[in-house]
């Protein structure tokens, strides 16, 4: 019994899509930490691979296989998957971010944490925000999100074309600035009520000189610190929730800009 091969221009062609799959599901936090083992990474990426290839090879362009081309159309793919997965790292980001900010003005400058996502010492409260923020994309199926776009985008933007020279660089740029915006909006409530309490802390020292007030702050904002952010959850979930919802709008945009 004869076995019926694979042509070799359609392995190729599934090695192409696998580069941008393996870029775009690989720069995904929730998933893709190094504390999980490679061979899952690879797994996952195989097997979105081939659901995807049998929908996907039909539309591909044909493509030149020389060694050179091949391996330069290769690292353009994965670089394009690593540009796109990029789209979600900034709003994981943007969380840590403020709740470093949170951290240092609670007075847990020092209370820092092991992050085994990515192998260094991050703020605790920069990990609650971070664990809560995975939390609410996965509740959104926001992982659903990238497989969906991961189809669109060879739809959108085939194989061996990526002109960086276009609107992209600017709007991802402007991504990024909005989302230092953002990390000041989910510390907002807990700078304000910390500030207040300074304020009012000032105040004392001066009423009461005897008043230790250096040792009375750091219990003081703390537990006023933990109160705020329990009391702000609600708007810190709709503000990610709004984020992730335009997540994939957001990736089918720059998708367009580096056609």
């Amino acid at each position: 019994m004869d076995l019926q091969l694979i042509p070799v221009h359609q392995f190729q062609i599934f090695l192409i899509c696998t580069a941008r799959v393996a870029g775009f599901i690989g720069a995904i936090p929730v998933y893709f930490g190094n504390q999980t083992p490679a061979r899952i990474k690879v797994t996952l990426i195989f097997a979105i691979s081939l659901l995807l290839f049998p929908i996907l090879s039909p539309g591909l362009p044909t493509i030149s296989f020389e060694p050179i081309s091949f391996l330069l159309l290769t690292i353009n793919e994965t670089l394009l998957g690593l540009l796109l997965g990029l789209m979600s790292r900034l709003v994981f980001t943007t969380v840590e971010f403020g709740g470093t900010i949170i951290g240092y003005q609670m007075g847990f400058a020092a209370a820092n944490v092991f992050d085994p996502q990515h192998q260094n010492q991050i703020s605790l409260i920069s990990q609650f925000q971070n664990v809560f923020a995975i939390l609410i994309f996965l509740a959104l199926d926001g992982h659903h999100i990238f497989i969906k776009t991961a189809a669109k985008s060879y739809q959108l933007l085939p194989p061996g074309n990526l002109n960086l020279s276009g609107e992209a660089i600017p709007y991802l740029m402007e991504l990024t600035s909005r989302m230092f915006a953002l990390g000041v909006q989910f510390s907002a409530p807990v700078l304000v009520v910390l500030l207040l309490s300074g304020l009012i802390l000032g105040i004392l020292a001066r009423v009461f000189p005897q008043l230790n007030v250096f040792l009375l702050s750091f219990p003081l904002n703390i537990g006023i610190a933990f109160i705020v952010i329990a009391l702000t959850l609600d708007i810190v979930s709709s503000l990610l929730r709004r984020e992730f919802d335009a997540l994939g709008e957001r990736i089918l945009t720059i998708l367009q800009y580096l056609r």
